[in-house]
């Protein structure tokens, strides 16, 4: 039976005393992956593969190549143990992958970040440019922490590189020009991760956000406009794409965008109006949400149209105070 080797969860990888290269393989262990799969996934030969697994558990961070233990199936007095259902390999597979994502990516980014500042950051850069170049695993994921873009550009000029790369360059990376390289590649600037990414990073390029993004629907605009995740700068980059965007898009996107938010987008929208087909729009609507009444009374722009048919409305004339707001509007007849 071919090996498929298990990291001990019993035991503290960060205190052993691993090597930037071993980290990085000792990331790749799930029990699901066999030698040959192992050396595929990293770019090594099998026989490096198997002789780094040899020391892992000389280390102890990994359990011996052996039958695994099968633990017995829990049974209740009064209920029949059932057999255990056939594996899929295929949704085991996914999650496993999926499990992986989401654990581990912060130590794989750790482990090639020391391995890019332990054994290849003093590198003269054009020695660097033409080793990112030709690269393979795990040197290619940690020449995406080089400072420099022409570096970067030869990382995604390599033919082994893909989406994890894309996204370690795309949250790690701190210059304009090589965040604007990985913008030119839309296969990857497609991907959620890289956008996610890209939407994090402090030094994302204006330009390059408004590439990404001025093609998207006004409210997914306004989402990046608010997020938490987003440090200040990009966000301050969408609210002035959300503002130009807006005076562009269809009545029916404008519309959407203020019912769906209920009203909350108005106040990134001071200082420009509402055309009349978004307006008649929102005039055949009934308008149940307190809070949108009361975005749309504040507003400055709001139609005299609008404010008519607010005032209509069953919820305005049970609430005082939201009559007493529309009736001062400066749009209110």
């Amino acid at each position: 039976m071919t090996w498929r080797p298990v990291p001990r969860t019993d035991v503290d990888a960060l205190a052993l005393p691993l090597d930037p290269t071993h980290g990085f393989l000792l990331s790749r262990l799930d029990g699901t992956l066999d030698v040959p799969t192992l050396a595929a996934l990293t770019g090594m030969p099998q026989e490096r593969v198997a002789a780094m697994l040899r020391d892992l558990v000389a280390l102890g961070a990994v359990l011996p190549e052996g039958p695994e233990p099968r633990p017995a199936p829990r049974t209740s007095a009064l209920t029949p143990a059932a057999p255990p259902p056939e594996a899929d390999p295929a949704t085991e597979s996914q999650e496993a992958e999926a499990e992986e994502d989401a654990p581990t990516a912060a130590a794989r980014a750790a482990t090639h970040r020391q391995l890019f500042e332990q054994r290849l950051h003093a590198r003269p850069a054009d020695e660097r440019v033409a080793q990112a170049r030709v690269a393979v695993e795990p040197e290619l994921s940690a020449w995406c922490f080089d400072p420099t873009a022409e570096v970067i550009r030869a990382v995604l000029e390599n033919p082994r590189a893909g989406l994890v790369q894309a996204r370690l360059i795309a949250a790690h990376h701190r210059t304009s020009a090589g965040l604007e390289a990985l913008g030119g590649r839309t296969g990857f600037t497609n991907d959620l991760g890289v956008r996610r990414a890209l939407l994090q990073n402090p030094l994302l390029p204006t330009g390059l956000y408004r590439r990404l993004w001025s093609p998207r629907r006004l409210l997914e605009q306004y989402l990046v406009a608010i997020s938490r995740d987003a440090p200040e700068q990009v966000r301050a980059m969408a609210r002035d794409l959300l503002r130009a965007s807006f005076t562009q898009r269809t009545g029916e996107e404008k519309a959407e965008l203020i019912f769906t938010t209920e009203g909350r987008c108005l106040a990134s929208l001071v200082g420009l109006t509402l055309d009349g087909h978004a307006t008649a729009l929102l005039c055949r609507r009934t308008f149940v949400s307190t809070l949108l009444i009361q975005n749309l009374g504040r507003w400055s722009a709001t139609p005299p149209q609008l404010i008519a048919h607010l005032r209509r409305q069953d919820t305005v004339k049970r609430n005082a105070p939201l009559r007493q707001l529309l009736e001062r509007h400066p749009n209110a007849s």
